[in-house]
């Protein structure tokens, strides 16, 4: 059975550098899940600087949702290790396809868009272990900061953190990153 590897740290704490040079020495076959969307020129830039850092060699998969239908995308199926950046991203995504106004929703509806979100991470891992791959997650640790003074920050940050953990826990390693350096957790 492949295995799980979760990488998490700051903002600009070299996760994603990281992420790419463990992933190298986990299998010959690489595939790229990119959760990113380019909605402004800040973005576009990311992206663009993300892609230039990959192995030229590797696939990518441009996708933050429906991963149970991996089973018919070949470049998921050739693939021996699966690189996912980021989940955070990613948890971003879905909460702004909810269209939910974040100010007045329900609990009920906050809900409905978190188990969508682990639907998603659930359905991922499953999907990967049937298909025995390797998985390495990328996702920013978001619990070190301030206390977000709005309502959809406290969402985001509630969200994360609890995906964050659930990832933790399936993962058979674990590593943070602080200043480009990766420590080894668990």
């Amino acid at each position: 059975m492949g295995k799980i590897i979760l990488i998490t740290g700051g903002a600009r704490s070299g996760k994603s550098k990281f992420a790419e040079k463990i992933t190298k020495g986990t299998g010959n076959k690489i595939t790229y899940i990119a959760t990113a969307i380019p909605f402004d020129e800040g973005m576009k830039d990311r992206i663009k600087k993300h892609k230039e850092s990959r192995p030229q060699e590797w696939n990518t998969i441009e996708k933050y949702k429906d991963f149970k239908k991996l089973d018919k995308d070949e470049n998921f199926i050739k693939a021996d290790t699966v690189l996912l950046d980021c989940i955070t991203l990613m948890v971003t995504n879905i909460l702004m396809d909810s269209g939910l106004d974040f100010d007045k929703c329900s609990m009920e509806e906050i809900d409905k868009v978190e188990d969508e979100v682990f639907y998603e991470v659930k359905g991922l891992i499953k999907i990967a272990r049937e298909y025995n791959k390797n998985l390495v997650f990328v996702t920013n640790e978001v619990g070190m900061g301030l206390v977000p003074p709005y309502r959809f920050g406290n969402i985001f940050r509630d969200i994360a953190g609890r995906v964050n953990q659930y990832l933790a826990s399936e993962a058979e390693e674990v590593y943070f990153t602080v200043s480009g350096i990766p420590m080894k957790i668990k």
